[in-house]
């Protein structure tokens, strides 16, 4: 059987490898399909095109929003078959992105006020010319020696509540989903394993993104147990909604998750590509 990954990172947001060294990466693992869905950009969807048209491999044109809500104030909105050429889309993204650059030198304000003389430079030279996120501050953490790894880098400094976190501008579900369906793409919930709700909780919040558009979750995912997916394909099903999954691939960034496989023994079957490219086309997506 064949299968796919369907949430990856490159290096336009932080992922360690390029567009096109990820698709040629997914060709030679024996995957049917590959999505890039970089954080709030669109930015490597082009590249990785190319790469595809030359390989044995589709290449879905993907992103993966940040949006508010949920139990920790934030969460992510995969959208899949979307027109990279958009402009409403990379307007509303360029929004996003711009947020992130204002964010960041005040991150490193914080980490300077802790005693690590970190600088803006020494962490922008780590995105390889892609965005800057919270990921390459960790890789300057570690490269300092500050930090052993990027699980205690977020531990100690940059998660939610720590020392040096600084919030980010988010938009709301209704607006991240509309953004995503007025592209022809498929608005799909990622990794609803990590809100850390119950699974009544977890039906309600569901249900709301259902009333703004939402068309499908992602069931398969690096992070999500064996029962959790059997429960979160129930749940799709009872609300009609397409069923996803992907590694949440990032390449060296995160050495223990591997293209299409995740942690060794994840696998999404390209069966479920054909309905989240069904409902793309068929033009139900549009707002």
């Amino acid at each position: 059987m064949p299968y796919v990954d369907l949430h990856t990172h490159t290096t336009a947001s932080d992922g360690s490898l390029t567009p096109a060294e990820l698709v040629r990466a997914a060709a030679d693992a024996g995957l049917a399909a590959v999505a890039i869905t970089d954080h709030d950009t669109i930015a490597g969807v082009a590249e990785a095109l190319t790469a595809g048209r030359e390989l044995p491999i589709e290449v879905v044109p993907g992103v993966e929003i940040s949006m508010a809500g949920g139990p920790k104030g934030s969460m992510h909105l995969l959208g899949l078959f979307i027109d990279h050429h958009n402009p409403d889309l990379k307007q509303s993204l360029q929004r996003l992105q711009a947020a992130r650059a204002q964010r960041n030198p005040r991150i490193a304000r914080r980490l300077q006020e802790l005693g690590i003389p970190l600088t803006m430079d020494e962490v922008s030279a780590l995105a390889g010319g892609g965005q800057v996120g919270r990921p390459h501050f960790a890789q300057a953490l570690i490269a300092r020696g500050v930090v052993a790894n990027r699980g205690e880098a977020f531990g100690r400094f940059l998660a939610a509540g720590k020392p040096a976190y600084v919030d980010k501008f988010r938009f709301q579900p209704a607006e991240a989903i509309a953004m995503v369906k007025a592209a022809g793409g498929v608005p799909i919930l990622a990794h609803p394993g990590l809100l850390g709700l119950g699974l009544a909780a977890l039906e309600n919040l569901v249900d709301e993104l259902v009333s703004h558009g939402l068309a499908g979750i992602e069931v398969y995912y690096s992070e999500h147990h064996n029962n959790l997916a059997r429960r979160l394909a129930a749940l799709a099903a009872r609300r009609d909604l397409v069923i996803s999954g992907g590694t949440d691939f990032h390449g060296d960034n995160k050495k223990d998750i591997h293209l299409g496989v995740g942690r060794g023994t994840l696998r999404v079957p390209e069966s479920l590509l054909g309905p989240i490219r069904r409902l793309a086309t068929d033009g139900d997506q549009a707002p």
